[in-house]
């Protein structure tokens, strides 16, 4: 028995409202749901992204019915979102009609690429094709 793929991942962002536009604008997901002062949540491929407020998440709260176990943390964290080799220079064009700076391009020793840029709440976000960890590109 082993685990088969990240089903989800979560960024902490301090304003929710221009985190869920740059999500929505910038990067394409598709918004699943909110709740004001404590997340947004969106769908990527077969995954999920999940900002949250870190101050709202360490709260005690019930989802229908259950308990949920708080969790949060401050300061930046990262993702890296699968892309294909070829779509990397519309991305660029797209961070750039969004004024976001790619704070570098890097091309892998053992293969892949990568595009690094922050949202707006400071979080290492990439764009990197598969190969940098040695996995095809997804059809």
């Amino acid at each position: 028995m082993k685990t088969t793929k990240v089903l989800e991942t979560c960024l902490y962002v301090d304003d929710l409202a221009r985190a869920e536009r740059f999500y929505m604008d910038v990067l394409g997901l598709t918004f699943v749901s909110r709740q004001e002062g404590r997340h947004a949540f969106f769908r990527c491929g077969q995954s999920m992204v999940l900002l949250f407020n870190p101050l709202g998440s360490r709260e005690e709260r019930s989802h229908d019915g259950l308990e949920v176990p708080t969790h949060g943390c401050f300061g930046p964290g990262h993702v890296a979102f699968a892309v294909r080799d070829t779509e990397l220079p519309a991305w660029a064009e797209q961070l750039e009609r969004h004024g976001v700076a790619i704070e570098r391009t890097m091309d892998w020793p053992g293969g892949g690429r990568s595009l690094y840029f922050r949202d707006p709440a400071g979080n290492s976000l990439e764009l990197a094709t598969p190969r940098i960890w040695g996995l095809p590109d997804e059809p």
